[in-house]
C-alpha cells in the first residue's frame, strides 16, 4: 500500500526521533561500559598488554557522538545508518576480542565474556526505528562476528588443543566446546529472527496510527474537534439511522449585505473576507464550548452542548454570542481603517430540544442537529433586519442562560409578542446587541 506523502513524513518524524534515543542509548552504555572498566581490577602489571580497550572506547565515543549529532541536524542518511550497524556491532565484538590480551589469556578466554549479552541490546536497539532490515543487519552482524571470533579462537594459539566435548572441563578451563558456541550464534539469529518478524507487524500498526492520527488532524480541519472525537473514537461503525436526544443552544451568525457584496468584489478578494471572518469568530465560538456544525456560505451554525453534553448550554451560547459581536465591531472598525468595504454582523440564539446524529448515505454522511430550535435560531436571525437590531435570542434562551449563571454585561430589553416570518405562535425575544 502506497502511504500518502503526509503520513510518511509524519512516519519519518517518529523515525528520526527513534534515531535520536538510539545514539543516547549508546552513549549511556559507553558510560556503563566505560565505568565498570575503570573500576575493574587489572590482572597484569604491564600497561601497554590492556591499552587497547581504551581506544575501542574512544573511537566508539567518537562515533556516537557524531552520530547523535546528525541525528539532531536532520535525517540520517540510510547508507550511513547501515554502516552505523555494521561499527557498533564490530566495535563491541572487537572490545570482547581484547579481552585475553588484556588477561594475557588464549583466544577461548573471551568467549565466555558475559559482555556478549550487550550483543542483544545493541540488536533490540535497532527496533526503536519500527524497521526490521536494520534488526535483520544487525543480527546478521553479530552472528557472523560471533562465528569469527569462535573461528579465531580455535585456529590461533593451539586452539584445536583445547576443544573437548566435556561440559565441566568446558567451564572450568579455556577450553572450547563447539556446541555452545553454536548455541549463542542459533540463540542470536533466533532472537533477531523473533524482534524483526514483532518489528514487521508493529511496523504495520504504526503506519497504520500515524494515518489515523492524521486522518484525525484532517477530520478536524473539516470537522469541529468534537465531531472528529466522535467519528474516531466510536467503538461502532457510524450509520445513519441512529440519533440522539439533547438540549441544546442553537447559534446562527450571518453577515449583512455579504451576497450584495459578492456581486461587486473580485471573487478572490470576497473569500478572503469569508476567510477572514470566519478565522476571527470560529475560534471565539469554539473557545466558549460552541460546536461548528456547517458553514452557510457567509452564515455560522454552531451548537452548544449538542456533541459534548453541557449544564451551561445556554450560558454558554449567549456568552459567544457578546464575544462575537464584540469581536464584529473591532472587525468593522478595521475595515474601514483599511478602506474596505464596512460590513456587519447579525446574530441569534435559541435553545431546545433536538436530535443529534449522523445523517446522509453510506457515501457521504455528516453529524448535525435536527429541530425546531434550529429552524427558530435561522428565522430569528433573519428577523433581526426587520426588528433593526444585530442580535437576538428568544426570551426562553434567555432566561436558561440566566438559570445557567449568564451574567449579561449591560441590561437587556425584552421585545414582547413578535411575529417572526415563518413561525406559526408569536415569541417574546430580548435583544442582545443593537
Amino acid at each position: 500500500m502506497r502511504l500518502p506523502e503526509r503520513v510518511v513524513r509524519a512516519t519519518i518524524v517518529l523515525q528520526n526521533a527513534s534515531e535520536r534515543l538510539v545514539g543516547w542509548f549508546q552513549l549511556t552504555f559507553l558510560i556503563l561500559f566505560g565505568s565498570l572498566y575503570a573500576v575493574a581490577p587489572k590482572a597484569v602489571s604491564s600497561e601497554k598488554t590492556y591499552e587497547i580497550l581504551p581506544w575501542f572506547l574512544v573511537v566508539y565515543l567518537l562515533l556516537t557522538v557524531i552520530r547523535l549529532i546528525f541525528a539532531y541536524r536532520g535525517r540520517i542518511p540510510e547508507p550511513l545508518l547501515y554502516v552505523s550497524v555494521i561499527i557498533d556491532m564490530g566495535l563491541l565484538l572487537g572490545m570482547i576480542w581484547t579481552f585475553h590480551i588484556q588477561y594475557q589469556q588464549p583466544p577461548s578466554f573471551y568467549l565466555k565474556a558475559p559482555t556478549l549479552l550487550y550483543v542483544f541490546i545493541f540488536i533490540s536497539l535497532r527496533a526503536l526505528r519500527f524497521e526490521a532490515r536494520f534488526v535483520i543487519v544487525a543480527g546478521i552482524v553479530a552472528a557472523a562476528g560471533w562465528m569469527t571470533l569462535t573461528a579465531y579462537s580455535i585456529f590461533s594459539g593451539g586452539g584445536m588443543n583445547r576443544i573437548t566435548h566435556d561440559y565441566v572441563h568446558y567451564m572450568k578451563f579455556n577450553s572450547i566446546l563447539i556446541g555452545a558456541e553454536f548455541e549463542k550464534i542459533v540463540i542470536i539469529i533466533t532472537v533477531t529472527a523473533i524482534l524483526a518478524l514483532a518489528i514487521n507487524r508493529a511496523q504495520k500498526l504504526l503506519v497504520s496510527s500515524v494515518a489515523e492520527e492524521t486522518a484525525v488532524r484532517d477530520l478536524s480541519r473539516f470537522f469541529s474537534p468534537e465531531i472528529a472525537r466522535q467519528i474516531t473514537a466510536s467503538e461502532h461503525e457510524i450509520s445513519v439511522g441512529k440519533g440522539q436526544l439533547r438540549e441544546t443552544a442553537i447559534l446562527m451568525v450571518d453577515i449583512r449585505g455579504f451576497t450584495r457584496l459578492a456581486s461587486v468584489i473580485q471573487p478572490d478578494d470576497l473569500i478572503c473576507l469569508l476567510a477572514d471572518y470566519q478565522a476571527k469568530m470560529v475560534p471565539i465560538i469554539q473557545s466558549h464550548g460552541g460546536t461548528i456544525d456547517k458553514f452557510l456560505g457567509d452564515g455560522i451554525m454552531a451548537t452548544f452542548g449538542a456533541a459534548v453534553i453541557s449544564e451551561t448550554f445556554a450560558a454558554d451560547a449567549l456568552n459567544a454570542v457578546d464575544a462575537v459581536m464584540t469581536a464584529a465591531d473591532n472587525w468593522s472598525a478595521d475595515l474601514q481603517a483599511d478602506k474596505k468595504p464596512l460590513l456587519k454582523i447579525g446574530a441569534a440564539v435559541t435553545t431546545g430540544q433536538v436530535i443529534f446524529g449522523a445523517v446522509g448515505d453510506a457515501s457521504r454522511m455528516e453529524y448535525t442537529v435536527i429541530g425546531d430550535a434550529v429552524n427558530m435560531a435561522a428565522k430569528l436571525e433573519k428577523h433581526t433586519k426587520s426588528e433593526g437590531v444585530h442580535t437576538l435570542c428568544t426570551a426562553s434562551a434567555y432566561e436558561t442562560a440566566r438559570k445557567q449563571g449568564y451574567r449579561p454585561p449591560v441590561e437587556r430589553k425584552m421585545l414582547e409578542i413578535r411575529n417572526i416570518e415563518g413561525v406559526i405562535q408569536p415569541q417574546d425575544i430580548v435583544i442582545l446587541a443593537l
